[in-house]
């Protein structure tokens, strides 16, 4: 199986535990932020916090699909997440509105994940450039990808 790419970021932490606490921690991160904050970057070239934050949504939306597919369809193949692309079709989205989609996406796929069974989540699938994958893999991309993120908007906005 591949590596997960976000695994350094979730460390030993319990995956579904990060997935509950993560969006509470950037939405306090962002509380006092004004639309400028959300304007502006975490590193010079980077997304707007604006744009992490429709990323988010995006991301919630995404990869949650792909595990209820996975979960739902033997011998699933799943098509790839090209994020750049996908941010042009959502590019118009306010930061609160994209904080809000992801927080509530969040709420609705916990009460998934906390109920699989560990058949469930061992339930493999196939990935274009990952390969063979399980939808734990998901729930452990997922749960890093925040924490990712997470340090970002905990680091504040750049000038």
């Amino acid at each position: 199986m591949h590596a997960n790419p976000y695994a350094a970021y979730l460390g030993g932490r319990d995956p579904l535990k990060a997935l509950a606490e993560t969006p509470g921690l950037i939405r306090q991160a962002v509380s006092s932020w004004n639309t400028a904050d959300f304007d502006r970057t975490y590193a010079p070239g980077k997304w707007s916090f604006r744009q992490v934050l429709v990323h988010l949504a995006q991301a919630e939306l995404a990869l949650s699909t792909r595990a209820r597919f996975a979960l739902c369809e033997d011998g699933y193949q799943s098509q790839s997440f090209d994020q750049d692309a996908w941010m042009h079709v959502d590019n118009y989205a306010d930061a609160r509105s994209a904080l809000d989609a992801y927080t509530s996406l969040r709420q609705f796929n916990l009460a998934m994940w906390g109920a699989l069974t560990p058949e469930q989540l061992a339930r493999s699938f196939s990935h274009p450039e990952y390969g063979a994958l399980t939808v734990s893999w998901i729930m452990e991309q997922m749960a890093g990808h925040d924490i990712h993120h997470l340090a970002q908007f905990q680091a504040g906005p750049r000038s």
